[in-house]
């Protein structure tokens, strides 16, 4: 079992002082046009400086990428500025800031887009209420994206970034293109499994090259990515179990598995012997380390997720209560506020975003 107090050293040189990383999380924290603000920088860095990383929310690569209101912005230079003040701000003490990247795909509407219609790997809309059909994308457009993402890359280096992760889970772009429910082309980007990877090949040794390129130093890439779907026909655990041996080949830094439930078992028949965080490790095989994700509270949590993983991302927890990394560090886990209300708010730098996120995700724990 891997040791939260114990440092981890990632291929390309970064090292983090302990296990415990914060997990990205939306905000809707950011100006109308993606630009930081100081609210945001504030609530960054008073939950920084005791775990080994901060990934921060969803950063848009591209215009026609945005998901939502108050999202970070990184597809013009203009937000380096900003991205740099909010990066200074996480790395106290020792915390490593890493810029979490994405395109929204087919999850967001024509009014965030300001009346433009959302584009995904084809014009299938997803299954949710009031989803809107997207415009299928033109392959010059897909090349334009994953340009988007290289120069993103780019500016997460200059704004002083110790790292990228790349957002290929929760049902956003990357994922559509692996996705057979939201991938339906007949061209060399859809179809067979081996082409629905392609999106997500070319993007990882795109994004890579930057780095490597670049002559940074210490600076990783990591690729989160969810495990299954429920839409029929959907991702299922033997495709990701293919991705992952995929990206384990790759010149990344880490995966990220997102999950609701770091012990939740597959929703296939043929995987029900182990959880699916089992069958994750299994797969990468040490080429890679791995970060999960999934309703730790507890150092019991934290312990049974480092039984396999080497990592593990806390973040409900620390929007409660911001130094939950240090409390758990220090065995006093009996100060750890695990309670809201709305009183607090303002203290905990707790957004009308965050605290719409709490009430869906753990109402259990708001007074």
């Amino acid at each position: 079992m891997n040791q939260l107090e114990e440092k981890l050293q990632f291929k390309r040189g970064l090292t983090l002082k302990n296990r415990i990383v914060i997990a990205p999380m939306t905000t809707k924290m950011s100006f109308f046009d993606g630009v930081v603000t100081n609210d945001e920088i504030a609530y960054y860095a008073s939950r920084s400086g005791e775990a080994g990383a901060f990934i921060t929310a969803a950063a848009n690569v591209h215009e026609g990428g945005k998901g939502w209101d108050g999202e970070l912005g990184v597809y013009d230079d203009r937000f380096i500025p900003g991205l740099a003040k909010l990066a200074s701000a996480i790395k106290k003490n020792g915390t490593k800031a890493i810029l979490q990247i994405f395109h929204g795909g087919r999850m967001t509407d024509s009014k965030v887009l300001q009346g433009v219609q959302p584009v995904a790997p084809s014009a299938v809309p997803a299954e949710r209420p009031n989803a809107e059909t997207p415009r299928a994308l033109e392959e010059v457009e897909i090349y334009e994206i994953l340009d988007g993402f290289k120069k993103a890359t780019e500016r997460a280096i200059k704004a002083g970034f110790d790292g990228v992760e790349l957002h290929g889970a929760n049902t956003y772009l990357i994922q559509q293109f692996f996705s057979p429910h939201s991938n339906r082309r007949t061209d060399d980007w859809g179809g067979s499994l081996e082409k629905r990877f392609k999106f997500i090949n070319e993007l990882v040794d795109g994004v890579t090259s930057v780095v490597d390129q670049s002559g940074v130093k210490d600076f990783i890439v990591g690729y989160r990515f969810s495990p299954e779907e429920y839409e029929e026909p959907g991702i299922r655990l033997s495709d990701t179990l293919y991705l992952v041996d995929q990206l384990a080949n790759k010149p990344l830094d880490y995966l990220h598995l997102s999950s609701n439930d770091y012990t939740k078992v597959s929703i296939s028949e043929d995987f029900k012997d182990k959880p699916i965080l089992a069958y994750i490790k299994e797969t990468i095989n040490e080429r890679l380390p791995l970060i999960v994700a999934g309703d730790i509270r507890t150092k019991q949590d934290v312990e049974g997720a480092l039984q396999t993983a080497d990592l593990v991302a806390v973040g409900r927890s620390i929007l409660i209560d911001p130094h939950w990394t240090q409390k758990i560090l220090d065995d006093q886990e009996s100060l750890i506020r695990t309670e809201l209300s709305q009183y607090d708010r303002e203290d905990l730098r707790i957004s009308n975003g965050v605290w719409g996120f709490l009430q869906l995700m753990m109402p259990e724990r708001l007074k």
